[in-house]
């Protein structure tokens, strides 16, 4: 059962990766802070993502790797250390939700942000330094390479085939295998709750 965000099952993906060689690359980066109050149903909220980075005051685009083909439709990023460092924003999320973004591959997360991920329906990926180096070379030596993910075997391939291992937190994966949200998992009790419900109602008829 999705919630009330809709989130969509996280069980295999692959497409396209995204080398993003920007080392503590916080959230003001991901989404400017000019943009926190507009809807995340702003038809332009896709724009917001990495936007300073992306476009020059007249809106034209700068020489960023996101804005270039292949990358532009990449839906797995592979970052540097301390992604999504700095403020708690959950707008930068949203921004790569919007997005289609689906991952993200780094040697390490800011805390609030990993776990604005796991809530959003986007599978944080913790590797080793070397690793992430190891798949941001081979993407940028091969433009449009694509990287799988098997959330549910915790493991995912490179470009060159080489297979990798991650930890995830038990619930964090129960959550994401399963598209809930915290409406979706107070409803995974919702047959306990209205036995509760009626119950309560059956023995406190003078409350109702």
């Amino acid at each position: 059962m999705a919630g009330k965000k809709g989130l969509k099952p996280f069980k295999t993906f692959a497409s396209a990766a995204v080398p993003i060689d920007i080392a503590n690359c916080d959230t003001d980066q991901i989404i400017p802070a000019r943009f926190l109050r507009r809807p995340g149903t702003d038809p332009d909220y896709p724009k917001y993502l990495f936007h300073d980075l992306r476009f020059n005051a007249d809106g034209s685009e700068k020489d960023f790797i996101y804005n270039k083909e292949p990358y532009r439709g990449g839906r797995i990023f592979v970052a540097d250390m301390n992604w999504g460092c700095g403020s708690s924003r959950e707008n930068a999320v949203t921004a790569l939700a919007a997005n289609g973004v689906r991952s993200v591959i780094a040697p390490s997360f800011g805390d609030i942000h990993y776990s604005n991920c796991i809530k959003n329906g986007v599978l944080p990926v913790r590797l080793p330094s070397a690793d992430c180096e190891t798949l941001r070379r081979q993407l940028h030596e091969g433009p449009g390479a694509e990287i799988a993910i098997d959330l549910d075997a915790q493991s995912l391939t490179g470009p060159d085939q080489t297979t990798y291992t991650f930890e995830i937190d038990a619930f964090d994966k129960h959550r994401l295998l399963n598209g809930l949200d915290e409406i979706g998992l107070t409803m995974e009790f919702e047959d306990e709750i209205t036995r509760f419900t009626e119950r309560y109602t059956a023995k406190h008829r003078w409350a109702s």
